[in-house]
Formats: C-alpha cells, structure tokens, sequence
C-alpha cells in the first residue's frame, strides 16, 4: 500500500493554508491566512472562491457539521465551524455566508469539533479553556481549565469523553464531572495534534519531540515511531481505522493502525498543518505550508486467496495474477475502488456507486448491481453470501447480486463496525453490541431475524473479538470470542432448551482465526503458534481438549503478529514491523474432519493410524463420541492409553436399552441433566434416580425417589455407604428424616435393583422384535 499524491505547479492560496475539510468524497474547502476560502472540486479538477474573510479574520482550524448517522447516500453538509485568532468561532454556510460568530477564548481558539452526532461542539483555546457548546452555539460548560495552550482536541467513540493535549501530556476527560480523569505524560515535547478514532478506540498523537505514537483508550502505549527530522504538526485516523495519516515538514506519511509505516511521500510543501480524510477512506489531503493543498490517494493495496494476487494499481484499475502460471488480468471499474475482499472463490469490490462480484474462474463478466446506500466501509464473505457495511446498515447479498437480508437491532451504529466486532458464516451473523460490550448479538443470515427467542449471548467480561466458524450444520454453529483478559471462549450458537456453556478454551491470545475448509481454529498464544483440532471437543470431553492441540514455538514470529487468513493448510500474518510471514499446519486434521462429516470412521481410522499422531487420535476420540460412534470411540481412546475411558465406553455399550447407552453417554460428556431427562422419559426411574447417586448429587437422588415413591431406601443406602467409607456421620435434614422411617436392607435392594434391570431388558427386546417385524412388513 501506498500513497499517490498530486500537486499542483503553482499554490492556489498566497499565504499558508491552515485547515481543510471534505463535504463530500470529491469536494474539499480550504481556509488559509489570505483570507479566502477555496472550494475543490477533484471530478472536473476545478478551484473557486467561496468567500474572501474579513482582513482581521485568520482561520485556524475547520469541521464540517456531521452528517447524520444511518442517513441514505452521501448527503452533502451544509455547515462547518471556523476557529480564528481573534478569540471566536464563527458557524459557516456552505455558501461562506458567516451565520453566527460567537466569543468563545481570550487568545486565539486553537480547535473546534462537532461531536459524532452533531448534538455538541468543543473549542480548545491560547487560554488553556476547553468549552462545551450547543449546536447552536450556546454555551454549555466549561471542562477543563489549565494553564498551558491546548493545542489539539478530540471525541470519545461514545461522544462522552474528550481527549486533549496538556503540554506533554494527554488527558482524557468524561463529561460527566464526577468520573474519573485518565492523565499521562506522552511526549518528551509539546503535544500538537491528537486523534481518536471511534471504529477501533485507539489514539494517535504527535509532537515537538518529532515522534508520533499510538495509545489504547486507557492510555497504554502501543507504538512509537523513531524520531523524525522535524516536529509532526498533523495526524488523522482514516475513517475505517484500519490506517492513518502523519504529516510533518515536507513530509507524507501513511501507517497501519499497530503503527508501522506504509509508505513515506517528501512533497514539497513545507510543514503539513491538517490532514482531513474522505469519507470513503480512499484519499487523505494536507492543508500545506506553502499555500499548496496535497491530495494523496491510496493504491498498491493486495488481497490474496489460494494462488490469486489482486492489486488495485490505480484508483479505478486492479490487477489480477494467477502465481501458479503468471497470467495477468486487469479490472477496469467506472468509479474509484473503495472497498474490496477475495475469499471462497469470488472477489467483492465496492466501488462509490456498484458493487462488482467476480467469480475467480472467470474474470471477464462480473455481476454488478448499484448501491443504494452510502460509503461501504466494511465487506466480509462467506461461501455462500457476503455482508456489506455502510453508514445506512448491514446487508446481506448472495453471489448472484440478490439482496437476502437487512439485519436491525436497536441503538445500531454501522458506521463504527469493524471485523473484530463483526462476523459472518453462512447461516449466522454475530455482532458486538457496542453499547454493552458483553453482549453479542445473533442473526439469522437469511432472513435477518434474531436467532432463536431473540435472547443474546451475553459473556462475563467485555468481549474483544469474535469469530463464528465456517463449516458443518448450522445446528452445531459456534462461535468463538477473545474477551479483554485475552482469554480465548468458544460456544454454542443455535441451542434448544437450556442456555449452552460458555467454555474457556486458552488464554493470552493476541489473534485468531477459523479455517475455511473445516472447523479447525488457530491463535497466537502468548509465545506460541496454536492450532485448535477439534475446539468441540471442549464439549464432548474437556480433559481431553488439551491433547488436540497442535504447537509451533513464536521465536519465528514477532511479538503478537496478527494473524490474517487460514486458508487450507496456510496461515498467513502481518508481524509488528508490517512483513508478511506464513507458516503451514499439518492437512491430517482437515482430512480428519471429512471423514468425520460424512461418517467414514474406517477412513478415519487408517488416516491416524497412517500419521501416527496423538492429537489425530484425540481429535477422532472426540468426533466419535460427538457423533454417538462408539466403537471408533474406544480404539481411539485406547490408541492414547485412556483406559478408564475405554472401560466406561465398554460399559456404554452394554447398556440394556438405547435409552441408557444415551444417558450415560451425555453422562461421559459431563451432561447429567440431560441424561436424567432421557431416562425419565423412558420411564426407567431407577436409572435416573441410579445416574445421580453415581455423581453424588444426594438431594436430587432422594427427590426423585420420594417424587417417584420407589427406591427410597436404595439412595439412603448407598448414602450410608458413601458416609462410612469417609467415616462422617449424617447431618442432611432431609435424608435423617426418611432415615427413621426407612429400613435399609441391601439383599432386597440388589433384588429390586436386578428385577428393575431385567424389566428394561425385556422392554429393550420387545421394542426391537417390533422394529424387525415392522421393517419385514
């Protein structure tokens, strides 16, 4: 990725320019120190006057009035706020027309920002005063009163906090005046500029000390860059937060959100004093010392998928090659490119006004239908569909164009999504709730409707990313979620009944990703690259989980790399420093998953056999009993020398009725509840009552018992032995009260225990001689 910029040979404006602002994605106003204000259209690449300022008016700092949230195209703003030197603000009409000039700082108002919304406006003054006003210009409050300039200000992602410069240090302030203030030293110079993007949280400030760094919302450094030639005068999220923008003298810079750099320009331009981006995030523009006004684009971005590279090599050019044997095609679109991704076979490309959907094996016919909407800021893909963003809402298409669904939800904000809040399979979409960041919202893909009873899934902590799986049946969708401790969580998605098990499967993890061939998740965790065999198996049996894993030690790789796709048996990562590493997983475990789905056990059976790996033959242990194949079950189980688990399947198996071979294998999956259900409605109350004796859950033994008015005396038997082995007396309440009346007598005990048994064999029996005769008929 880099930077193409345009300049042109003589400066429009005589003086410096010192702030720029974008009405629509092809329109810029510039203000400068000659007291004009200049329109730029970039369509007919036309400069006019707008207006020509009063003599004693020197502008200092431009925001355009928000557009609404969720409102339908690009509608253009109307209004904009104009900080000066004098002391004032002064709300502008697009036509330069001063509509209000309000007395706001003694000295020069340093900065003015409309809130997301556009319901408040903050200024920063020479002063050292940071005042609160209403869209019309009322004053609300003043926040902060300190004895230095403030140099720069900035919205929380909520509009509740504000984040301002305090000579070298920055502060975060809430707006309510009770809570608390987070305060820190950031530079070893005067802070000038800061930034705070509200898709991914995080800080961006630059300073006197010529380095520029990137902080979380609690104020931890993230990065810092090396020290540049001059002091950095500028800086700005583009609006996705996936990259910003640096400026400093005669200096250009583009950096991934984790800090790195894309790319360095050396324009002549003297000190950069503003960078303001598009509201498409294609292009960036400086407000330039020298009169100049830069314009940069953003091109040579890459997407990868199996053996394609696409390139977009100009604005409204991409380049398509084929590595396996060099052929080359080239996509011309009509409008510039503002969003693209290549996953499962098809290419998605959004531009300003269509959206393109290319099939990998045959580049030359597109399908292409208009956007009704605004600016795609997002684009995810599944096999089957994918979901596009923008300011509007979320849209599901198919990959023949058709619209399928239009999920909505309360409080919706899609302008402020990004991948790690947001995930797509081809049945589901998952969603964080960014009002509650505990909560993640579930929805039908196809219809768009909330899942199930429309309840959410709601984690104990906040949550930090998630992903849904890939593959299977959409009855055993799960979804995985990095929760702010880094603790890596898997569940359920779609579940009848009682709310399924949130399980923690690993911690300290940095990225994540699903395969897109088989529910096989991989992480980086802490110091180490892990590979998730079969993550189910937390359901199935836990303590087996830990023997699935495959382990590839990080001294490769730097300190926390991102990881980007898993794609077959390929993992591909960007590390801190910005390169690209890949690394391989062994293909068994994909392999394994096939065999498994489409229940071929033997195949299954000599692929392990054949690798000779003890997490393949977990990994089949635990298919195996997900999927009720008991056989495969204990040769696996043996293969790893788990032999308690083997003689419990043995058990299983013997088991006089179908019934009880399903209760007691719920029961080997740590599944009591459900078992005593199954054998309840099968009538066998003995055994219900037998499972809960075997775990020790006492009370629930009696209670079925009493309930039940049958072996009473059995539980209070097996109560006493339990106390005698351990040499504890009785101190239950209930079981002391049934103790006087009951006589415990273990010879008719085991008499009524065998008839119990010999009662469901018989059934058992009857019920298959039946099932023989109907199939006969």
């Amino acid at each position: 990725m880099r930077l193409k910029t345009s300049l042109l040979k003589e400066p429009k404006h005589k003086e410096l320019v010192s702030c720029i602002g974008w009405t629509t994605a092809d329109e810029l106003f510039s203000c400068s120190e000659d007291h004009q204000i200049l329109r730029w259209n970039l369509l007919t690449s036309e400069t006019s006057l707008v207006v020509k300022l009063p003599e004693d008016l020197y502008p200092i700092d431009l925001h355009w009035f928000p557009k609404t949230v969720g409102s339908k195209k690009q509608t253009p703003v109307e209004i904009f706020v104009l900080t000066s030197t004098d002391g004032k603000f002064h709300l502008v009409s697009k036509t330069g027309r001063i509509d209000k000039s309000v007395e706001a700082h003694k000295g020069a108002v340093l900065a003015g920002r409309w809130n997301y919304d556009g319901t408040a406006l903050i200024t920063a003054g020479e002063d050292g005063q940071i005042k609160n006003w209403s869209k019309s210009g009322m004053l609300r409050s003043t926040l902060a009163n300190q004895g230095s300039p403030v140099y720069s200000v900035a919205w929380g992602p909520d509009s509740e906090r504000i984040l301002y410069t305090s000579g070298r240090h920055l502060v975060i302030k809430p707006l309510q005046p009770s809570a608390k203030v987070i305060q820190w030293k950031a530079h070893d110079g005067v802070i000038l500029k800061v930034d705070w993007n509200s898709v991914n949280d995080l800080i961006l400030s630059g300073g006197e000390d010529c380095k520029y760094k990137v902080w979380d919302s609690f104020g931890r450094l993230l990065y810092f860059s090396l020290s540049h030639d001059y002091p950095v005068t500028s800086l700005s999220w583009a609006p996705d937060g996936e990259v910003f923008a640096v400026g400093s003298f005669n200096t250009l810079r583009l950096c991934d959100k984790t800090g790195w750099s894309y790319a360095l320009e050396k324009p002549n331009t003297g000190s950069v004093f503003s960078l303001a981006w598009s509201a498409d995030g294609t292009q960036v523009a400086g407000a330039c010392g020298n009169g100049h006004v830069i314009f940069a684009n953003v091109v040579e971005q890459h997407w990868e998928w199996n053996n394609f590279m696409i390139t977009l090599t100009k604005r409204k050019t991409m380049q398509v090659r084929n590595v396996m044997n060099d052929a080359v095609d080239v996509l011309e679109f009509r409008d510039r490119v503002i969003k693209a991704s290549l996953a499962f076979g098809y290419l998605v490309v959004a531009t300003s006004l269509q959206c393109y959907i290319y099939n990998t094996r045959n580049w030359n016919t597109p399908l292409i239908f208009d956007l009704k909407e605004g600016t795609v800021s997002l684009i995810l893909q599944a096999e089957r569909h994918a979901l596009l963003v923008d300011g509007a809402g979320l849209y599901i298409f198919s990959y023949e164009g058709r619209l399928i669904s239009s999920p909505k939800f309360p409080g919706m904000r899609a302008d402020i999504l990004n991948s790690q809040c947001v995930s797509l399979s081809n049945d589901t979409i998952a969603i964080r709730d960014k009002s509650d960041e505990k909560v993640i919202l579930l929805f039908d893909a196809l219809t768009g409707k909330p899942l199930g009873d429309g309840k959410s899934l709601t984690h104990k902590l906040e949550v930090v990313e998630i992903a849904l799986d890939q593959c299977g049946p959409s009855t055993e969708r799960k979804i995985a979620l990095i929760d702010k401790n880094r603790d890596l969580y898997l569940t359920a998605v779609r579940y009848l009944g009682r709310e399924p098990k949130i399980c923690k499967i690993g911690s300290m993890i940095h990225s994540m990703a699903w395969n897109n061939a088989a529910n096989i998740l991989c992480g980086v965790q802490d110091n180490q690259f892990t590979v998730w065999y079969y993550p189910g198996a937390v359901f199935v049996d836990k303590e087996l989980l830990p023997k699935t894993l495959y382990t590839k030690d990080g001294s490769e790789f730097s300190h926390a790399p991102h990881i980007l796709s898993y794609v077959d048996t390929k993992v591909r990562f960007r590390q801190r420093d910005g390169s690209l590493l890949y690394t391989s997983v062994p293909p068994y475990a994909v392999l394994l998953h096939e065999y498994s789905s489409s229940a071929h056990w033997d195949d299954a059976l000599r692929l392990c056999r054949f690798a000779k790996e003890q997490s393949l033959w977990a990994c089949l242990a635990a298919m195996a009993i997900a999927n009720r194949e008991l056989t495969t079950a204990e040769m696996a189980y043996a293969a790893i020398r788990e032999l308690p688990r083997v003689h419990y399947i043995h058990f299983i198996k013997q088991q006089p009725s179908k019934e009880s071979s399903l209760a007691h294998l719920l029961l080997f999956s740590g599944q009591v509840q459900e078992a005593e259900a199954t054998l309840l409605q099968a009538g066998l109350i003995y055994q219900a009552i037998q499972v809960n004796i075997d775990v020790f859950k006492w009370d629930r033994a009696l209670e079925l018992a009493v309930k039940h008015k049958t072996h009473v005396d059995t539980v209070l038997a097996y109560r006493g032995k339990f106390l005698q082995t351990f040499n504890r007396t009785e101190t239950n309440k209930r079981f002391l009260k049934y103790t006087e009346g009951v006589e415990v007598d273990w010879e008719k005990i085991q008499a009524k225990i065998e008839m119990e048994l010999s009662k469901e064999r018989e059934k058992a029996a009857s019920t298959s001689v039946k099932s023989s005769l109907g199939q006969r008929r």
